[in-house]
């Protein structure tokens, strides 16, 4: 398994599947969300509406539409509440939801965006120790991407995402 960290636009990476910070209602929103939503155009909206929302630390599917990417990994990440109300399980789940979607359908390669690190509040360095040390559990599982991405935005987020998995990748 290949882990990397990357200062790019997700929506323009060529993976199995992008990750959405999506909201629950899974209909567009900022940040990561809307940038995906925009790229991929009107049908993955349209998709959307039917799917009918996703609760938090859970994973939906879709296509990519006009993506690089052939599919959207859809996951709704907590809001930071000082990290007493379950947040770091739920931001843990979100990412082990996605890998095992990862390896349920066999995709090679998947980038994440640093979920719940935007307007949702949690704090950059323990959310980026979560992320890694969640994706690591999958180093030996088999039909396990080959190649993940942290696709992070901004150079104070690459450099907390570069450190983390810096620190924990050779654990």
């Amino acid at each position: 398994m290949r882990l990397e960290v990357v200062d790019s636009d997700i929506t323009r990476l060529h993976v199995d599947a992008v990750v959405n910070a999506a909201n629950e209602t899974l209909l567009g929103g900022g940040g990561v969300d809307g940038a995906i939503h925009a790229a991929a155009g009107p049908e993955l909206l349209d998709v959307c509406r039917l799917i009918g929302g996703c609760p938090t630390g859970e994973v939906r599917l879709t296509d990519g539409f006009r993506l690089p990417a052939r599919h959207i990994m859809h996951t709704v990440g907590p809001v930071w509440q000082g990290g007493e109300a379950g947040e770091p399980e739920l931001l843990g789940q979100c990412y082990r939801r996605c890998m095992e979607l990862a390896v349920s359908r066999r995709f090679r390669s998947i980038a994440f965006p640093a979920i719940s690190t935007g307007v949702y509040g949690y704090p950059l360095r323990k959310a980026a120790q979560i992320a890694v040390g969640t994706v690591l559990e999958f180093r030996k599982v088999k039909h396990a991407p080959t190649r993940i991405t942290f696709c992070c935005f901004g150079r104070e987020v690459t450099d907390v995402y570069s450190l983390t998995l810096a620190e924990m990748g050779s654990a």
